[in-house]
């Protein structure tokens, strides 16, 4: 038998050396769909925005295929003895399903609306399914994604924006703060959104300041 380190190669390695390989190209394809979407920071990227969405849509097929393999190189009933092999590149997978629900609709996407997206299941006993804090997670990164769009949107001449964003990032942290959150690296994000709620009122007060957020609301009135 083929040695490893001195020891005799196992089921287990073969299955995570498999499951690896599926991942690589898992994360392979969110990194293109990540640069896909930062396109939309650009000063022309938001009239690109409706394009952008649907080729990450396109691109979405592909990753539910490779999930559709990844689910094949474990029982299904050991989803959590290899879980760290796949969920940072699912959370990421969620946060871009968020951010791309986010830009087509300006609405939070749910968790089954993730699961659909990536072709997985949301109940645990149904086998391979995204965990509500791996969705928790994707969302909290999109928190972070948003802050930066609310800036790049003030450089853009987009003014109304900004106030959409700000109103979308307070409901989701009054949403946050209903949850109990014992997960560790969940709630160090979680304390990420608060910087990103100040950094978004901070791009409100400047507008106020200006003037330019009265402008809208007079525009908004005519």
């Amino acid at each position: 038998m083929e040695k490893l380190e001195g020891l005799p190669v196992t089921p287990f390695m073969d299955r995570d050396k498999d499951i690896r390989k599926v991942v690589q190209v898992l994360e392979q394809t969110a990194r293109e769909i990540l640069t896909l979407l930062q396109s939309v920071h650009q000063p022309s990227g938001f009239k690109e925005i409706p394009s952008k969405c649907q080729k990450a849509r396109e691109l979405f097929c592909t990753v539910r295929t490779h999930l559709g393999e990844l689910k094949t190189k474990f029982p299904v009933d050991q989803y959590y003895r290899f879980h760290e092999h796949w969920r940072f590149v699912l959370q990421r997978l969620a946060f871009l399903a968020a951010f791309v629900v986010y830009l087509e609709s300006e609405s939070l996407v749910t968790r089954e609306e993730v699961a659909q997206i990536l072709g997985i299941e949301v109940v645990r006993e149904k086998g391979f399914h995204l965990d509500v804090e791996d969705y928790l997670a994707g969302v909290l990164i999109m928190a972070s994604e948003l802050s930066r769009l609310a800036v790049n949107s003030v450089t853009a001449g987009d003014y109304s924006r900004p106030l959409r964003i700000s109103n979308f990032i307070n409901e989701l942290d009054s949403g946050f703060r209903l949850l109990n959150l014992k997960n560790d690296p969940l709630r160090k994000r979680y304390d990420g959104l608060k910087y990103d709620v100040k950094k978004i009122e901070e791009v409100v007060y400047d507008l106020s300041i200006r003037g330019l957020s009265k402008e809208l609301e007079a525009g908004g009135d005519k």
